[in-house]
C-alpha cells in the first residue's frame, strides 16, 4: 500500500487508516508562528459514512487505499444479488443488495454505474445526479384538485417510495435526484 504525505493530500483521496476507508472531505495546511506545521483533515468513513476530524504532523505518512473504479452495467436481479457487467472487458460480478447501500433504490436494468471497489469488496458506488424511474404505485390525481405544492406517496419501479405532486399518477416517468431522493420533474414518455 504506497504510503502518501500529509502534506500531499487531495480532497477526494482515500485513506486506510487503522479505524477504517475514509476519503478526505476538507484539509488545511497550518503553520503557527511557534512550533511545527501541522495538517488539520475533516475525513469521511467509506462504510458508514461518518465524519471525523484529524490533526497531523506536516509530513506524516499515512496509508493511501487506491480504490478501483468500474465503469458497470446493471443486467438483471437474480434474488437478492445484482448482476452487473464490466463495460471493458464484458466480465460479469453480482453484488449483495446491502453492499450497494442506497444506490440500490435507483438502479434498473440497463442502468450505468461506477462500482467503487477496494480488496475486492463493493465501497461505493457512483450514479448520474438524476435517474428516470416510472411509478408503479401511487393513488390517482382528482380533476381541480392543484394545491400547489402538495404532495403525495408514490412507490417507483425499484421499490423506492418518494414524494411526487398531485398531478403524476401510476405509470407515468419522473425524473429523481440520486443524492436526496426527491422528485425533480416529471419525464417524457
Amino acid at each position: 500500500m504506497p504510503a502518501v504525505s500529509t502534506n500531499d493530500l487531495k480532497n477526494g483521496m482515500s485513506l486506510n487508516l487503522p479505524e477504517g476507508l475514509f476519503n478526505v472531505v476538507e484539509f488545511q495546511h497550518v503553520k503557527p508562528g511557534k512550533g511545527g506545521a501541522f495538517v488539520r483533515t475533516k475525513l469521511k468513513n467509506v462504510r458508514s459514512g461518518a465524519v471525523i476530524e484529524r490533526t497531523y504532523r506536516a509530513d506524516e505518512k499515512l496509508d493511501q487505499a487506491l480504490i478501483d473504479k468500474r465503469d458497470m452495467q446493471f443486467l438483471y436481479l437474480d434474488g437478492d444479488y445484482y448482476v452487473f457487467m464490466d463495460t471493458t472487458d464484458y466480465e460479469q460480478m453480482q453484488a449483495a443488495r446491502a453492499s450497494l447501500g442506497s444506490s440500490a433504490s435507483y438502479l434498473k436494468e440497463g442502468d450505468s454505474a461506477v462500482i467503487q471497489m477496494y480488496d475486492g469488496e463493493i465501497v461505493g458506488v457512483d450514479l448520474p445526479a438524476a435517474v428516470e424511474l416510472t411509478v408503479a404505485e401511487t393513488e390517482p390525481g382528482v380533476q381541480g384538485d392543484r394545491v400547489s405544492g402538495a404532495r403525495k406517496p408514490a412507490v417507483l419501479e425499484t421499490g423506492l417510495q418518494i414524494q411526487v405532486p398531485l398531478f403524476v399518477n401510476t405509470g407515468d416517468k419522473v425524473k429523481v435526484d440520486t443524492r436526496n431522493g426527491e422528485y425533480l420533474t416529471r419525464a417524457g414518455s
